[in-house]
């Protein structure tokens, strides 16, 4: 039986929650740098915005904000951005009898994505020397098992 004093106290800096923080810190300071280096054309929330928008097409901005994790307002400025450099195109459609207004990549912008995903290869490759895919897959069960656990203890909708 276990007692008080058998129960180890897990500080915030030894918590798997604190190693996600520092790691998505680090994932965002690499992605800024690339992007500075290779890309002026667009940002990397609208690279997320128009990859996102080629594995998906139609999404409406609402549903297209829950896959990017962002909110409603800065998808909508997002995409209002694309579609000024052409690279999206917005069209109304109904959807259980509301209007709303799709979103669809462009030739121009499946250009730009396809280079940039080009550009970005090397860093792609140097990240699969380090990690196998059967590490990644372990990786990506465990954080999804993680935050299954964790949406059982927290409201909160994406």
């Amino acid at each position: 039986m276990e007692t008080k004093s058998d129960i180890k106290i897990m500080h915030y800096t030894d918590s798997p929650s604190y190693e996600l923080e520092l790691t998505s810190k680090y994932c965002k300071a690499l992605l800024t740098q690339l992007f500075n280096k290779v890309c002026s054309e667009i940002t990397p929330e609208e690279f997320a915005v128009l990859d996102t928008l080629c594995c998906n097409k139609g999404l409406c901005q609402r549903d297209l904000a829950k896959l990017i994790l962002r909110d409603r307002a800065n998808t909508g400025r997002v995409l209002d951005s694309l579609e000024k450099k052409g690279f999206v195109v917005r069209h109304n459609d109904v959807k259980n009898n509301r209007l709303i207004r799709r979103a669809d990549i462009t030739q121009s912008g499946l250009e730009i994505l396809n280079d940039l995903t080009l550009r970005f290869q090397p860093i792609h490759e140097k990240m699969c020397k380090i990690f196998s895919n059967e590490d990644i897959m372990i990786l990506r069960a465990s954080l999804k098992k993680m935050r299954h656990a964790i949406s059982q203890i927290v409201d909160m909708h994406i």
